[in-house]
C-alpha cells in the first residue's frame, strides 16, 4: 500500500491535480489499484455544477491514468519520467461521480514497448463501474 506522500515520489502530480489518495495494490509494470475519496471541497465542484456537483469525466480519466502511471513509473529505471497521454479510446462513463463517493480505480498495463504503453482502466463506486477506457501513454 502506498500513501499520497509515497505516490508523489513516483508521479510528478501535486495538489490540486494529484487525484489518487492511496494505492492499495501494486504489481509494477502490470497492474495497480488506487483510491480517490471524492469530497465536496474539491476545487472543481465550485463550477461543475453549482447546486448539482458532478466530478468531471476528464478528471476521472486523469485519476485512472495516474493509477496506471504509478504501475509504469514504479520501477527504478522509470523514476523521474513523466507519462503523457498519447490517445484515449473506448471510453464510457456509466454513472455520475458525486461528493461522498470513493472511486476505486484499476489500471492494467496491456502493452509496453519502448517509450509507449497502453492501459485498460476501470473506475468503480460501491462495486459498480462508473467509467472505463483504454489509455495510451508515452514516457518522457
Amino acid at each position: 500500500m502506498l500513501s499520497a506522500t509515497e505516490i508523489q515520489k513516483i508521479i510528478p502530480h501535486r495538489y490540486p491535480f494529484l487525484l489518487v489518495d492511496r494505492i492499495i495494490e501494486l504489481e509494477p509494470m502490470k497492474r495497480a489499484v488506487g483510491i480517490k475519496n471524492v469530497t465536496i471541497t474539491e476545487p472543481f465542484f465550485q463550477g461543475h455544477f453549482p447546486g448539482h456537483p458532478v466530478m468531471p469525466g476528464v478528471l476521472i480519466l486523469e485519476a485512472m491514468a495516474q493509477v496506471g502511471a504509478v504501475a509504469a513509473l514504479y520501477p527504478p529505471e522509470n523514476r523521474g519520467k513523466v507519462a503523457l497521454f498519447a490517445s484515449i479510446d473506448r471510453v464510457k462513463f456509466r454513472k455520475p461521480v458525486v461528493p461522498g463517493d470513493q472511486l476505486q480505480m484499476v489500471a492494467e498495463l496491456i502493452k509496453v514497448r519502448g517509450g509507449m504503453g497502453k492501459l485498460w482502466c476501470e473506475a468503480f463506486v460501491d462495486g459498480q463501474v462508473v467509467a472505463e477506457g483504454e489509455l495510451m501513454f508515452a514516457l518522457s
